[in-house]
C-alpha cells in the first residue's frame, strides 16, 4: 500500500469527526457565505501543520507540554463562546434565517476558522503529533508521500463539506432546521469546551 493512501486514510479518519471546525465549515456551507477562504484557511492550516509535524515540530511539542495548555484554554473560552451564540440562535426564532449565524465577513470568517483551527489542541495531538509521529515511520522517500496523501485528504473533505453543504439547502429553508442545526452546534461546541476545561 503506498505512503500517500495510507496518508490519505488516516488523515481523513481523523477530521471526519464533528468538532468545532467541521461544524463551522458546515454552517458557512449552509449559509453560501466566504466558503472558498473558509475551505482555502482549513486546508493550507492543516498542509503546514502536517508539515510541520513531519519536519520534527511534533517531538518539540511534547517536550514543552505548556503549549499545548495555551492552546488548551484559549480554545475552551473561544469554542465555549461561539457555543453560547449557537445555542442563543437555536432558542431565538426570529434568527433563524440562513446567514444568521455565518460570519458576515469574510474576514470574519477567516478569523473565526483560524481561531477554530489553531486555539485547538486536538489539531496539534492529530496533525502534528499523530500524523508526524505516523509519517516518518515511512522513512525518508515516504514520509513526504504521506504528508502529501494527509493533505489531499484534508482538502478533499473541508471541499466536500463546505460545498456539499448547498445540497442540504431545501431542508434549510424551514427555520426548525436551523434551529435544529445552531442547538446541536451548541451542544458540540460546549461539550468541547468543557473537555477542553477538564482535560
Amino acid at each position: 500500500m503506498s505512503s500517500a493512501f495510507v496518508g490519505f486514510a488516516t488523515s481523513l479518519s481523523l477530521i471526519v469527526a464533528i468538532g468545532a471546525q467541521n461544524a463551522f465549515v458546515l454552517r458557512q456551507g449552509l449559509d453560501r457565505r466566504h466558503v472558498v477562504p473558509v475551505v482555502a484557511v482549513c486546508a493550507v492550516a492543516d498542509a503546514a501543520l502536517i508539515g510541520a509535524g513531519i519536519a520534527g515540530l511534533g517531538a518539540a511539542l511534547t517536550t514543552h507540554p505548556w503549549a499545548l495548555d495555551v492552546a488548551r484554554y484559549g480554545g475552551a473560552a473561544f469554542v465555549l463562546g461561539y457555543g453560547a451564540l449557537a445555542a442563543r440562535r437555536a432558542l431565538r426564532p426570529s434568527s433563524l434565517v440562513a446567514g444568521a449565524g455565518a460570519a458576515a465577513t469574510a474576514r470574519a470568517a477567516v478569523l473565526a476558522c483560524l481561531g477554530f483551527t489553531f486555539l485547538n489542541p486536538h489539531v496539534y495531538l492529530d496533525t502534528v503529533v499523530l500524523l508526524g509521529a505516523l509519517a516518518n515511520q515511512h522513512g525518508d522517500d515516504g514520509r513526504w508521500l504521506y504528508g502529501a496523501g494527509a493533505m489531499a485528504a484534508s482538502l478533499s473533505w473541508f471541499t466536500a463539506l463546505g460545498f456539499g453543504a448547498r445540497s442540504l439547502s431545501a431542508v434549510f429553508e424551514r427555520p426548525g432546521a436551523w434551529r435544529v442545526l445552531d442547538g446541536l452546534i451548541a451542544v458540540v461546541m460546549l461539550a468541547i469546551g468543557a473537555r477542553l476545561l477538564l482535560g
